[in-house]
C-alpha cells in the first residue's frame, strides 16, 4: 500500500514512518520542517523520502496515487495553541480540513486522523470512552474536536476517516520531545537529580508510547474498512492510566540518584481516566508493548549510551514552543507559521 504519512519528522512521525516501511508499505512522509534541527540519536534504519511541503497548501494533485494518509502534522501540544491559537485553528482545524478533502478528491481511500485524549478535558466518575461527552479545555484540544466533528461529513463509500484519540505519548524518539510528561520528569531526573513538583500529582494521565501509536496506524492501515469506517479510537489501554505522581515515582525508581517531591494540589484540573476496549475489538491485532516502566527504563539506557546531558535536555529544538518561538524570533518563519522567502 502507498502511504503518506504527514509530520513525518516529528516526534511520532519518525517512529512511525519506519514501523510502516519495515510492514512492506511504500511510504512517503511529508513535512514542513520546524524541528528538523534536532536528533537525539541515531536509528540504523531506513527512512522515507521526504517531501518538504506545508499541509495548508496542498492540493489533490500532491495527493494522487496515495492509497491511505496517516495525518500526524499539527502545532502538537497546548501551550504553543495558546500561544497563538488563531494559527493552531488555521492549521491544526482548517489545514486538516482542507488536507482532507484534498484527499478525498484525489481519490485516497483512507485518513487515519490523530485526535486525542484531551478532548475529555475534565471527567469525573466513570472512566470515558467514545461515546462520553468531550470537555475540551486548550484550543488544540477544540481543535481536535473540531476536526473529528468536520472530518465526519466527508466520509462516504469511497472515503474512510477513522480517528485517533490517542493517550498522552512518551518514549524515546530520535525527533525527540521532553515537553510531555513522562519524558520530560525523566530529562529532568537525569539532569538535576531532583524531581520537586509544584502539584500533588493528583490528576489523572493516560500514556501510551509512540511505537504502540504506530503499531495502531499499522492496525489500522490494514484493517477492513468495516473496522475503521468513521470509528472514534481511544489508543492505549486500561493498564496505562496513571496519577501524575505514580509516573514521577516509576521514574524515581529507575534514576535511583533522584529525590521525588510533591506540591499542593494545582490550578490545572484537567483529568481523565480513560477505557480503551474498542480499539482491541475493532483492531483485535492491537495491544500495547510498552508501558511506563519499560518507557522509564528506555530513557535510562538511552540516556547512558548517548551521554546525555543539560544541553540536550534544555536544546529548543526538543521543546515545541521554544523551537517556534526561536524560528518566529529569527524571522524564519512569518507571523502565519509560513516559511519565509530565502530560508
Amino acid at each position: 500500500m502507498k502511504i503518506l504519512v504527514t509530520g513525518s519528522e516529528g516526534y511520532l512521525g519518525s517512529l512511525v514512518a519506519p514501523v510502516l516501511m519495515r510492514q512492506g508499505h511504500e511510504v512517503t512522509g511529508l513535512d514542513t520542517g520546524f524541528y528538523r534541527d534536532g536528533l537525539l540519536y541515531h536509528e540504523n534504519q531506513d527512512l522515507p523520502r521526504t517531501l518538504i511541503r506545508d499541509i495548508r497548501k496542498l492540493k489533490p494533485d500532491d495527493l494522487r496515487g496515495f492509497d491511505a494518509i496517516a495525518h500526524l502534522a499539527e502545532l502538537s501540544n497546548d501551550p504553543i495553541g495558546e500561544l497563538q491559537p488563531d494559527i493552531t485553528y488555521e492549521i491544526n482545524h482548517k489545514g486538516t480540513i482542507r488536507l482532507a478533502e484534498a484527499a478525498k478528491a484525489a481519490g485516497v481511500k483512507r485518513f487515519i486522523y490523530m485526535s486525542s485524549c484531551s478532548v475529555y478535558g475534565v471527567a469525573e466518575g466513570d472512566d470515558v470512552n467514545e461515546e462520553s461527552p468531550t470537555n475540551p479545555q486548550t484550543a488544540y484540544a477544540i481543535c481536535k474536536t473540531l476536526c473529528e466533528r468536520d472530518l465526519q461529513p466527508l466520509v462516504d463509500d469511497n472515503f474512510t476517516a477513522c480517528y485517533f484519540r490517542n493517550a498522552t505519548a512518551f518514549g524515546a524518539s530520535p525527533r525527540q520531545r521532553f515537553d510531555i510528561v513522562l519524558n520530560n520528569l525523566c530529562g529532568i531526573a537525569a539532569t538535576t537529580g531532583k524531581i520537586a513538583m509544584i502539584s500533588d500529582g493528583s490528576p489523572w494521565r493516560p500514556l501510551v508510547h509512540g511505537l504502540d501509536i504506530a503499531k495502531a496506524i499499522a492496525c489500522a492501515v490494514d484493517a477492513p474498512r468495516e473496522a475503521v469506517h468513521n470509528e472514534i479510537f481511544n489508543i492505549g489501554s486500561n493498564a496505562q492510566n496513571y496519577q501524575v505522581r505514580d509516573i514521577a515515582e516509576k521514574v524515581g525508581e529507575v534514576f535511583t540518584d533522584c529525590d521525588v517531591t510533591f506540591g499542593e494540589q494545582s490550578a490545572d484540573n484537567r483529568s481523565y481516566r480513560v477505557n480503551f476496549d474498542k480499539v482491541r475489538k475493532h483492531l483485535p491485532d492491537f495491544e500495547c508493548d510498552w508501558d511506563a516502566d519499560k518507557g522509564v527504563r528506555q530513557f535510562h539506557q538511552l540516556f547512558q549510551e548517548i551521554g546525555f546531558d543539560s544541553s540536550q535536555f534544555e536544546n529548543r529544538a526538543f521543546t515545541r514552543l521554544k523551537q517556534l518561538q526561536h524560528l518566529i524570533a529569527t524571522s524564519q518563519i512569518d507571523d502565519q507559521f509560513f516559511w519565509n522567502v530565502g530560508i
